[in-house]
Parts: C-alpha cells; sequence; structure tokens
C-alpha cells in the first residue's frame, strides 16, 4: 500500500507502507518435448533462467524472493506493521510538526503512534519516519488514520489526515466438545475430555508450533496428543505438524478437578469454567500469528442430590457365582442431613445377595459413605448392574439408579480356559 498526498495546498506529503515480508518467485515452466517444432530451445532457456532451481526447473517453485505487489491479507491474530512517512516537498522549513497513527475498530480506537512529541522544524528534502506495531485481535473492518500537524514559516497552523482502510479475516474455525468421564475407581470427581477441532481456512499452509489449553484454576489438564515410543513422546500428527488449507486436525485434552474442589461434592455444579485454548501457527517466511479462545464453559451433568458411584467392580465374573462390587454414596446438598434407606431390586439377569431395605443412617451434607454389595448374575455375556434405590426418610424421596456399570458373565469352564 503506497498512497501519496498530492502536493496542492500542503508542504508536506504522507506515504504510508505495509510491512510485509517477501514470497518465494513463483515461474510457470513452458516446456515441449524434444521432437516437437522448439527441440531443447524451450528446455534450455529455462535451465538459463536465474530464477529457476538448477535439476528442478519445471517446478513452479522458484529460489529467489519476489516483494509484495499489493497489501495482501490480514488474519486474526497476525501482527500488522506499517511504516509512515512524512517527507518535506517544499522549499522552506516546516516547524513542529506532529504524526500521530490511530487504528480505528468497530469497538474502539487505538493510537499506534511511537511518539506523542512533535518535531521541532523539518527542512527541505527531510522526512519524518516511523514504523508501528500492533497484533490484530478484533475481525472485520480497521481504518488506519494518519494524520499530521505542522507550522509554516508565516506562523501558519496546517493540518491533514488520510484514511486507509483494510479487511481483518478469520485465519481457523475452532469447535470444541465435552465429554464427562466417570472416574468409577477413584476418589476423585469425573474428569472432563474436550475435543478441540481446529480447521484452516486461508488459502495457505499453516505450520501449528502450538496447541495448548491454559485450565481453569479448578483444574489440572493433560494432553492427549502424543504417544510414548520407546521412551520418547512423539506427536500424533508426525514429524511436520503441517495444516494444508480447508484441512482439520481434532486435539484432545483430559481434565481432572484438583483435589480441594473434587472433595467437595457441590462444588463442580453446574456450569464452569474449563480454561481457554492458546494456539500459535507461522505461515509463509514465518510469520507468526497466536490466537487466544475466550473461556471455555461446559455444563457439568447434575447429579441430584445424591450420586451414587462405583469404586471397584471386577471386569469379568463367573455365570451364578457371587461378586463384590463396593459403591460410594455422596450427599450433594451443602445445607441438610440425609437419613437414607438402601433398597436392592432383581432383575432378569442380576440378582441381589443380602437384605433389601436395610438402613444405612444419617449422611451429612457433602459427606460420603462406602458400600460393599454381593450380587451374582444368572445370564451370560455384558450384563448390566440395574436395580438400586436410595430412599431420604426426611423427604420421603426416592433416588433411582440403573445401568451404573457394566459387567462380562462367563461360565465357570470359559474362565478356566
Amino acid at each position: 500500500m503506497d498512497v501519496t498526498q498530492p502536493k496542492q495546498e500542503h508542504l508536506l506529503a504522507l506515504k504510508v507502507m505495509r510491512l510485509t515480508k517477501p514470497t518465494l518467485f513463483t515461474n510457470i515452466p513452458v516446456t515441449c518435448e524434444e521432437r516437437d517444432l522448439p527441440g531443447d530451445l524451450f528446455n534450455q532457456l529455462m535451465k538459463d533462467d536465474p530464477s529457476t532451481v538448477k535439476g528442478a526447473e519445471t517446478l513452479m517453485l522458484g529460489e529467489m524472493l519476489t516483494l509484495p505487489q499489493n497489501f495482501g491479507n490480514i488474519f486474526l491474530g497476525e501482527t500488522f506493521s506499517s511504516y509512515i512517512s512524512v517527507h518535506n516537498d517544499s522549499q522552506q522549513v516546516v516547524k513542529d510538526i506532529l504524526v500521530k497513527a490511530d487504528l480505528q475498530t468497530s469497538s474502539q480506537r487505538l493510537n499506534l503512534s511511537a511518539s506523542s512529541a512533535a518535531v521541532a522544524e523539518l527542512k527541505q528534502d527531510c522526512c519524518i519516519d516511523d514504523v508501528i506495531h500492533h497484533e490484530v485481535k478484533e475481525i472485520g473492518t480497521h481504518i488506519l488514520v494518519c494524520a499530521v500537524s505542522y507550522t509554516t514559516q508565516n506562523g501558519e497552523k496546517m493540518y491533514f489526515r488520510k484514511f486507509f482502510k483494510f479487511q481483518v479475516l478469520k485465519p481457523l474455525d475452532v469447535k470444541t466438545k465435552f465429554y464427562n468421564a466417570e472416574s468409577d475407581l477413584s476418589s476423585v470427581t469425573d474428569e472432563v475430555f474436550l475435543e478441540a477441532q481446529i480447521q484452516n481456512i486461508t488459502t495457505s499452509p499453516m505450520f501449528m508450533e502450538k496447541v495448548s489449553l491454559e485450565p481453569s484454576i479448578m483444574y489440572n489438564v493433560a494432553e492427549l496428543n502424543a504417544v510414548n515410543q520407546s521412551g520418547n513422546n512423539v506427536s500424533t500428527f508426525g514429524m511436520r505438524s503441517y495444516l494444508q488449507p480447508m484441512d482439520t486436525r481434532q486435539y484432545l485434552y483430559c481434565l481432572k478437578p484438583k483435589q480441594e474442589f473434587a472433595e467437595k461434592a457441590g462444588v463442580i455444579k453446574g456450569v464452569t469454567v474449563i480454561g481457554k485454548l492458546d494456539i500459535v501457527w507461522k505461515t509463509n517466511l514465518g510469520e507468526r500469528g497466536r490466537l487466544q479462545t475466550s473461556q471455555l464453559q461446559r455444563m457439568a451433568p447434575g447429579y441430584g442430590d445424591v450420586r451414587l458411584s462405583l469404586e471397584t467392580i471386577p471386569d469379568t465374573v463367573n455365570l451364578e457365582e457371587p461378586f463384590d462390587i463396593t459403591c460410594k454414596i455422596t450427599n450433594c446438598s451443602s445445607e441438610r442431613t440425609m437419613d437414607l434407606v438402601l433398597e436392592m431390586c432383581n432383575t432378569n439377569s442380576i440378582h441381589w445377595c443380602g437384605v433389601s431395605g436395610r438402613q444405612l443412617g444419617k449422611l451429612h451434607p457433602t459427606s460420603s459413605l462406602h458400600l460393599t454389595l454381593t450380587l451374582l448374575s444368572s445370564v451370560q455375556g455384558l450384563q448390566s448392574v440395574s436395580g438400586l434405590r436410595l430412599t431420604d426418610t426426611f423427604l420421603k424421596r426416592t433416588y433411582e439408579y440403573d445401568d451404573i456399570a457394566q459387567v462380562c458373565v462367563v461360565s465357570s469352564k470359559t474362565k478356566e480356559n
């Protein structure tokens, strides 16, 4: 972008140019078969062309760099850099020159000038140069407003400004999905799995330098985007982490509540803040871009007033042989005490051993108790553990728990073999 202030009434000329890195020169190869009329002429011309790669003349990509010929695209998260020059085209000395550069977006106006002090004087054929930088954080129309004020030798105060409009485009499309996992075999509250789908919606490849999740204060995070090979963590996306135009990549993270929050059953409840994604990429000749999403939120699963989870359960059991499971019962209420009664209802395949309707006693707010139960299955295959009922005698309210877990039931002969 190169705009020159016409020399009509002002003594100074303003030039504004965007600073971008050069690109590799591309050459369209022109060749033919040796039996054709030109013979080897075209091939020899390509070999003599200094812009081609020796030994690979038919490739479009050359070894030389070319300066930008247009304004180019600006994407959200990249750094906008511009060169501003004010030149004295007159034959007199100009005094008290003040150059101001503002960037107007849809929501705010930012001052990008490196200095707010005025230059005392500017002699003829001299100039004032300034380079501004700004990390673009909004999508849409941006207007660079360059204003120049000065005083002539006659003491007349002059002022003019120019507007340069450009669009900021969206480089990535980010979609997130949450999956809740029951941590049945630990005392820690449920884990949360976050799947982040990131799509490159630009027209050029991206090198994905970093995609990380910064968790909120309530969670610890583990990245699941690498596999352990011979003691080394190797990325699941390969050695070269390039994302081609319109391609989508999926990143997976596991979040676990911190101990001080996990021990309080009623804390992680309702809408909770998970954290935010931090994405860093590079394009062309190493131009860097960075995006941070807003705080990601998910709706935590609701357990009602009473939560029942399994602490231990065998994977495989014998047909018609008793086996034990350990349950954890938690009073999720933060205000009232419960007096619980446990009922065990048999199903077509699952039969409970023991006395149904027994008193479990009082359970205070946010406290838990562990209970070992015995049952057996009369049907082979993958069977669902169901049929537990908890009744709060204070409120006369019953809570039903079905499909708590699944267990594989095999005959004793099959298990021995």
